[in-house]
């Protein structure tokens, strides 16, 4: 009896000490690498997000922006990083599910990190310049086909998500367009405004005031259902052209071998901050849709994405190098 006693008491400790380690995290500074620059909707999500988490651990969580090469120097800043949670990385698609079909070569490996929660998603949106004469999906796909070449898209630029998704639609509709890379999305946007580009498969998030106050039209939602932000607008599917599905997404992720307990106990935290109202009404505000998913949900969604846009890629022999 005393023995089993003694191996008790020596499990129990031992339990007391794991749990002790697990829930001791953080003891200092936890950085959030952002691959893009501040002022974006990823900066955005990732600085409510770090609020609330300073709050919850009572230690600071401090957003740093590391921008360049399609969010691959960012990327390649996490993916370096020891996998002690103390270093984390919110990023949209292209780090994480496309880039690695879309460059020629990359520093990192993408399916290395471990996926935490995937936190938000923006639905890409049909968009046409007011004066193009379409009012559906359906009589942009007959006007295209019947100018090919004729017609321009915009987009921030080669292998981002609204050139694949134009891509998909050309080869979705046998049509063909002009593509115009821009810088960003705000000078898309504007150009649009101005008259001088007629398509844009860009977010809600970017486009919603323009739209608002008349200088562009919504065609139809990336979606497989209805935004509460723009209810009037019907999906893709419904528009008549189902499986244009397209959507801004933003994971966080750890870097390699990061050990499960500790994702557990960083994802825990995580989508409880997600799941709060205050940060719920932030999200959607910024017409962000939270998601706050487990970590194998957010693995199988981040693979399932790497093999759709990859597939886009590979047939349009899209290369950035």
């Amino acid at each position: 009896m005393m023995r089993t006693a003694f191996v008790i008491g020596v499990l129990a400790s031992l339990f007391a000490g794991s749990a002790g380690a697990q829930t001791s995290f953080p003891t200092r500074t936890v950085k959030i690498v952002v691959p893009f620059p501040g002022g974006g909707i990823n900066d955005v999500l990732a600085r409510i997000i770090g609020d609330k988490l300073q709050a919850k651990w009572g230690q600071p969580v401090v957003i740093e922006n590391k921008t360049g090469a399609g969010g691959n120097i960012g990327a390649d800043l996490a993916y370096q990083a020891e996998g002690d949670g103390y270093t984390l990385l919110l990023s949209p698609p292209g780090p994480l599910a496309v880039n690695q079909t879309l460059y020629r070569q990359i520093s990192y490996k993408p399916q290395e990190f471990v996926p935490i929660t995937v936190v938000g998603s923006v639905p890409n949106v049909v968009i046409v310049r007011k004066e193009l004469p379409v009012k559906s999906l359906r009589e942009l796909i007959d006007y295209v086909g019947k100018n090919p070449g004729g017609v321009t898209f915009g987009s921030q630029g080669n292998g981002a998500t609204p050139h694949l998704t134009a891509m998909m639609f050309q080869g979705m509709t046998g049509t063909q367009m002009v593509h115009v890379p821009y810088r960003g999305e705000t000078f898309v946007l504007n150009d649009m405004l101005g008259g001088h580009v007629d398509v844009f498969f860009g977010n809600i998030a970017g486009a919603m005031a323009p739209y608002r106050d008349g200088g562009v039209t919504f065609l139809a939602l990336c979606d497989t259902h209805r935004s509460a932000a723009l209810s009037e607008i019907p999906t893709t599917a419904e528009a008549g052209l189902p499986g244009l599905v397209s959507t801004a997404w933003f994971a966080l992720a750890a870097p390699p071998k990061t050990p499960p307990p500790l994702v557990s106990a960083v994802a825990k935290a995580a989508i409880e901050a997600i799941k709060t109202p205050e940060v719920q009404a932030r999200f959607r505000a910024a017409n962000v849709e939270p998601i706050g998913n487990s970590p194998a949900e957010a693995l199988a969604f981040i693979r399932d994405e790497t093999e759709r846009w990859g597939a886009v890629i590979r047939k349009n022999n899209i290369v950035v190098d």
